[in-house]
C-alpha cells in the first residue's frame, strides 16, 4: 500500500492513514511494520525506526486523537479534553536528533521520538489560527489537510488521488448528459 503525504503536516498525514472513516474505514497501519514503513517514507522523519507493539499502539492512539482534534478545529468546536491529553502527553517526550553535513540533513531517533515530533507538529498546526484546515471534498474521503492555496480554494486533499477521481466522474457525467440516447434498431 502506498502512503499519501498530501495533508501539509506529518500529524495530519498520520491521521490520514485511515481512509473512508465514515463509510468503510480502510486502515493502512495494521501492524508495526506498516508504521515503520510510513515513518521511513514521511518527509522529515527518521528513516530507520523500529516499532514494537507498545509504540504501535501509542501511535494509533495519537493518530486518533489528532484526527478528532483536527475535526473539532474544522467544525469550529472546542477541543475534546481526552484528545488534548493524548497529544500533550506524547509531545512531552524526546525529540529526534537532526544533524547537518555536506550530504544534507540527517534525522535520527526511536519510535518514541517520532511520536513526540508528530504530536508537536499536531499542536503547532491545531494552535495556528491562520492554518486553514479542511476536510477533503471528495465523497468518502475523510482526510483533513491544510489549505495553503491562493484564496483558500483548494477542495481536495490531493489532486493525484481525490481531485482526479472527482474530475473524472464529473467528465463522465457531462459526457453521458451530452450524448443523446440511441434509437433502437431493427
Amino acid at each position: 500500500m502506498d502512503f499519501a503525504f498530501v495533508s501539509g503536516a506529518p500529524s495530519l498525514d498520520l491521521a490520514g492513514t485511515v481512509g473512508s472513516r465514515r463509510d468503510d474505514p480502510v486502515d493502512s497501519l495494521t501492524r508495526p511494520a506498516d508504521l515503520e514503513r510510513w515513518t521511513a517514507e514521511c518527509p522529515g522523519l527518521p528513516d530507520r525506526v523500529t516499532v514494537d507493539a507498545a509504540a504501535f499502539e501509542a501511535a494509533l492512539t495519537l493518530r486518533e486523537a489528532i484526527y478528532r482534534l483536527a475535526l473539532d478545529r474544522v467544525e469550529g468546536r472546542p477541543f475534546r479534553p481526552d484528545g488534548l491529553a493524548v497529544v500533550n502527553e506524547a509531545a512531552a517526550g524526546p525529540m529526534p536528533t537532526v544533524r547537518l553535513d555536506d550530504s544534507g540533513l540527517h534525522t535520527t531517533g526511536d519510535a518514541r521520538a517520532v511520536l513526540t515530533h508528530i504530536a508537536r507538529d499536531g499542536i503547532a498546526v491545531l494552535a495556528d489560527p491562520h492554518a486553514r484546515l479542511k476536510e477533503c471534498g471528495r465523497t468518502g474521503c475523510t482526510r483533513v489537510y491544510i489549505d495553503r492555496s491562493r484564496g483558500a480554494r483548494r477542495t481536495w486533499c490531493g489532486m493525484a488521488e481525490c481531485g482526479n477521481r472527482v474530475k473524472a466522474a464529473a467528465y463522465r457525467a457531462r459526457r453521458r448528459a451530452a450524448t443523446p440516447p440511441r434509437e433502437p434498431t431493427g
